[in-house]
């Protein structure tokens, strides 16, 4: 698909890559933004002068700072802490922490300007923001993990609040993460308050909030399925990961009676024709979040399943190769490239909804929507997560804790929303059935208007 930008999005593409060098994803995520927005320019000269697309682009506080801390033999480690703090135009920063190896700040960026646009659709008052360490937890002890997350939290204390900053948990940061975390910031503050989301359910957490992200982005795919009268049941899907988001991902479609037969992780994937059942996937789920393993271990235990490993030397991903009819990337950013997209299409997937943030290059969106397939992007379909911390955050300001099925229908009731604006946006702007301008309009133009009604800050 050949696309053809207006002057001023090449301006300020040229400009934001000569600003912020190399950061590939935080490029990556704008240029897809913006490539929409020349549809809302050409109707709202108003944003242009007041230079809105380029104060989104630069974040209102970026903070970074040293992490000292202690292993259990006495050895004494740094690593780097983040905290981007993008946009609060419409409520708090909110947005999750990330520990991993790859954390760095056009990660970080990228991330945190995808959120505020997230945050947006929810439609509930929340800013965007980002965060996170190069502290990798994995193959650390609790006390090391313990000891990372209290030094963590000593500088970033400083600049979080639940009318402030409120942020959640992201790969590698999960409930024992935010407990240290919160543990820590209680101490030092001598304050019990929802400055964190994702808390554990007997000292503020919210109910359905693991299984958010995953649950959220089957009931999108639900919603794109509906507008051609089709369900979910009895579709083939390929899932990509065995994390939280996956593992919900696949609960979810097997209540909607589909079909999953593919999970992943780092090392590989495997391919179960027969597809994963609720015992198979509690497998996974002790598997992942109890014994730490990997998913090569459920080729071992059960039969006719077909583990394959990774290879560095391939310029596509054989788990999307296989026939289905929905894809559902809940692994990483950009695990979706050119080759991978054109191998779904030609495989007659025709429903990708983004589980993970960014799973999908630029030029495989462009295929997806030349195809003219159901295709939902990850700040539209995984929003079920960060409505959810939402929700928590309304919880913890009330003292109330709402039940499973109350929070489940509000988090419905939310993506059908969501649904509902990307696809009466993309109508609006002349782009009917074209998620990406649906999202990336609707999302933006809530804050661009709450930014000019307060005025050059």
């Amino acid at each position: 698909m050949a696309v053809t930008t207006s002057p001023f999005v090449r301006d300020l593409m040229a400009d934001l890559k000569a600003k912020n060098p190399a950061e590939p994803e935080f490029h990556q995520a704008v240029q897809e933004v913006v490539e929409s927005l020349d549809l809302v320019l050409e109707r709202r000269p108003e944003y242009r002068s007041a230079r809105i697309i380029e104060r989104m682009v630069e974040p209102e506080r970026v903070l970074m700072f040293r992490v000292p801390w202690q292993d259990d033999q006495g050895r004494v480690h740094i690593n780097r802490g983040f905290r981007i703090e993008m946009n609060s135009a419409i409520g708090p920063y909110k947005g999750g922490l990330r520990f991993h190896a790859s954390v760095n700040l056009g990660i970080l960026k990228f991330l945190a300007f995808e959120q505020v646009l997230k945050n947006s659709l929810t439609t509930l008052p929340m800013g965007g923001g980002k965060g996170g360490s190069d502290f990798d937890p994995k193959g650390k002890s609790d006390n090391e993990v313990m000891r990372f997350c209290q030094s963590f939290m000593i500088e970033l204390c400083h600049h979080i609040g639940p009318t402030t900053d409120v942020p959640a948990g992201d790969i590698g940061v999960g409930g024992r993460e935010i407990g240290f975390l919160f543990g820590q910031y209680k101490r030092l503050r001598n304050e019990f308050t929802g400055v964190l989301t994702g808390k554990g359910l007997n000292w503020g957490g919210s109910l359905i909030r693991l299984e958010a992200t995953g649950y959220g982005a089957v009931y999108f795919a639900s919603e794109m399925l509906g507008t051609r009268n089709q369900t979910l049941e009895g579709k083939v899907c390929l899932v990509s990961g065995s994390g939280n988001v996956a593992q919900y991902t696949v609960e979810k479609l097997l209540q909607l009676g589909a079909k999953v037969v593919t999970l992943s992780d780092s090392n590989g994937y495997i391919l179960d024709e027969a597809g994963v059942t609720a015992e198979k996937l509690h497998f996974v789920m002790d598997l992942k979040n109890v014994r730490r393993g990997r998913i090569k271990e459920y080729a071992d235990k059960f039969k006719g399943v077909v583990y394959t490993p990774g290879d560095p030397k391939l310029d596509y991903n054989p788990l999307w190769t296989h026939k289905a009819q929905c894809a559902f990337p809940c692994a990483t950013q950009n695990e979706i490239g050119v080759k991978d997209a054109a191998n779904l299409v030609k495989n007659g997937v025709y429903v990708v909804s983004e589980g993970a943030n960014m799973p999908t290059v630029l030029d495989g969106v462009r295929q997806f929507l030349d195809a003219k397939i159901l295709f939902g992007p990850a700040k539209a379909a995984n929003a079920g997560g960060v409505a959810t911390s939402g929700l928590e955050m309304s919880q913890n300001s009330m003292r109330l804790s709402w039940t499973r099925e109350e929070v489940d229908d509000r988090l419905h009731k939310i993506m059908k929303a969501i649904h509902r604006n990307c696809r009466e946006t993309a109508d609006a702007f002349g782009t009917p059935g074209n998620y990406v301008n649906g999202a990336n309009i609707a999302g933006f133009l809530k804050v661009a208007d709450a930014m000019m009604d307060q005025g050059l800050v």
